[in-house]
């Protein structure tokens, strides 16, 4: 069988498998979730011994230390995912809820209801705690689902998956309602994603190479999350301790991820008090400042950002500073640089709030508080199928609602239209 063959068969078996998960009750669902997070958790060493083969590659392959944060399991990590997936079994099944009911002058009741999408492919790239997310996440939905994870990630993936099905099947998983693409050919993607009449919506995560790629091949539907370039603005009227330690945590706490701080906008007023400050804080934890020339003057350490500065995902210990006459030149900046992802304020005032809100085209809006809560669990969705940065049909983290659709009921007496 050669890898078209191949994937037409994974899509009609996840086809197959999504019919039978429609007749799958909340309280069967929840059994099996709690079953796959048992295996998770039995099969733990295994798990860390597939993923120490693919840190010892990615070591040898020269990945980047953000990449190799991503890729890594450790216990508290797996502890995480399974968590994350009893979280799933406990949160209310919006499959089968009612949206809305009306009823029409000649009679006909109409009911809105929420149904699964069908079939959802899911293609990542370097973190494999999102097969165990994802799988959880569309199971929840009864959503069949077909997972592509990165190379660098191989052993790891399939390590996790086979324990969700091992543990799933236990308690009446059907069969290939969750697959994993085992082939690391990328042309796997391509057949994926061009699977119409099999594979309902695609969801890639990772860098936007892939995004791009994904959205450039596809005949289905795609979900996209272009980069995390998140702003966070302090405003002259900040509480400047507090200003500190939300850039502190949103820059630094975990750099490598699409929450993290990218860039930082400072009131001019304020800029002299608060960027040593700022400069001082971020040498302990070694991150590299790129300002505007007004920044540089205040802080002549820092190196200067050139123009590409404004548009980059850094993932890393880089931040760049930019000094802003109001909060209407912050704003601005956003809008024009920014991916529309998560972007803060950190102010006092409430006129500052309110057009900060009403004005930065964002799925995730902050007042005083760090970029790095954008996230399903944060949001008390349990696990996230990812971040939308797309405005329909889904927008910021995507948990279980978003991995519905909807249809109508209606319900007559034998009316007939005119």
């Amino acid at each position: 069988m050669d890898l078209h063959e191949e994937m037409i068969q994974i899509g009609t078996e996840a086809l197959k498998a999504s019919r039978e998960l429609v007749m799958l009750g909340t309280r069967s669902k929840n059994s099996i979730l709690h079953a796959m997070a048992d295996e998770l958790d039995a099969q733990k060493e295994s798990i860390k011994a597939a993923n120490k083969i693919d840190m010892d590659e990615g070591h040898n392959n020269g990945l980047t230390t953000a990449m190799l944060d991503r890729l890594l399991l450790s216990d508290a990590r797996i502890d995480s995912m399974i968590r994350g997936m009893r979280a799933v079994a406990d949160l209310k099944d919006p499959v089968g809820s009612k949206i809305s009911r009306w009823i029409r002058p000649n009679g006909l009741e109409i009911v809105k209801r929420r149904v699964p999408i069908g079939v959802i492919g899911i293609i990542y790239e370097s973190r494999p705690n999102v097969t165990a997310d994802t799988a959880a996440l569309c199971f929840k939905t009864s959503n069949a689902v077909i997972l592509r994870g990165g190379k660098e990630a191989v052993h790891s993936n399939a390590a996790i998956a086979d324990a969700l099905i091992a543990g799933g099947a236990k308690k009446g998983l059907p069969e290939n309602a969750i697959q994993l693409i085992r082939t690391t050919d990328r042309a796997a993607v391509k057949e994926l994603v061009q699977l119409e009449g099999l594979v309902d919506l695609v969801i890639p995560r990772g860098g936007e190479s892939l995004i791009h790629a994904v959205t450039k091949d596809a005949h289905i539907p795609v979900i996209k999350h272009y980069k995390g370039l998140c702003h966070t603005y302090i405003d002259a009227e900040a509480n400047l301790e507090m200003a500190l330690n939300i850039t502190i945590n949103a820059k630094c706490q975990r750099p490598g991820v699409c929450n993290a701080l990218e860039t930082l906008l400072v009131h001019k007023d304020i800029a002299k008090e608060f960027l040593p400050q700022l400069a001082e804080a971020m040498s302990e934890y070694n991150v590299e400042l790129r300002g505007d020339s007004i920044a540089q003057k205040t802080v002549p350490s820092m190196k200067e950002a050139v123009e590409d500065d404004w548009t980059e995902e850094y993932l890393d210990l880089i931040l760049s500073v930019k000094v802003v006459e109001s909060t209407q030149d912050a704003i601005d900046h956003i809008n024009k640089y920014g991916s529309r992802h998560s972007d803060a304020i950190i102010t006092e005032s409430a006129v500052a709030q309110k057009q900060f809100i009403q004005e930065v085209d964002s799925s995730t809006v902050y007042i005083n508080a760090s970029t790095r809560f954008t996230d399903g669990s944060e949001f008390g969705m349990g696990a996230e199928i990812g971040i939308s940065t797309d405005k329909l049909h889904a927008r910021g983290p995507m948990g279980l609602e978003e991995l519905t659709t909807y249809k109508y009921i209606v319900s007559g007496k034998g009316q007939i239209r005119d």
